[in-house]
């Protein structure tokens, strides 16, 4: 016979299933805004733009997003990326300026505090464009 009203017991095996999202969830953990800003910095965009040969990433680490901070297999795939909805909507999130902690203190009452401001994010130019340029 049923329980009444149609309810069921919880049973035993869905109760421990709850590790295996966390697991999940840390696994597809993409770069954070602040980070992404901080290889956007000449240095650091001109290195991850001309990486040596690594066979074990996506495409040999040759066709790289710097604001989506993912590998391509080919040029032709990064190129589509960046018509994409997630490229756009994470170069808007990239146009304010990551969070500090003279903000933070100023939000918390030690200060005036001042809106972040708009930093001008743009999508990277390609290997060829660059080659085009300086033929």
């Amino acid at each position: 016979m049923g329980c009444p009203g149609g309810r069921r017991k919880k049973h035993a095996s869905k109760k421990g299933s709850t590790h295996l999202a966390k697991q999940v969830k840390g696994k597809r953990r993409t770069k954070d805004h602040d980070q992404i800003h901080d290889d956007l910095k000449v240095e650091a965009a001109q290195e991850l733009l001309n990486q040596q040969t690594d066979y074990d990433k996506t495409g040999e680490a040759q066709h790289y997003c710097l604001t989506c901070a993912r590998y391509f297999q080919d040029e032709k795939t990064l190129k589509a990326h960046f018509r994409t909805k997630l490229h756009k909507r994470r170069l808007k999130a990239l146009q304010t300026a990551p969070y500090s902690q003279a903000e933070a203190e100023a939000a918390a009452g030690m200060g005036s505090y001042h809106p972040p401001a708009k930093v001008d994010v743009q999508t990277q130019p390609l290997k060829t464009d660059t080659q085009r340029i300086d033929d």
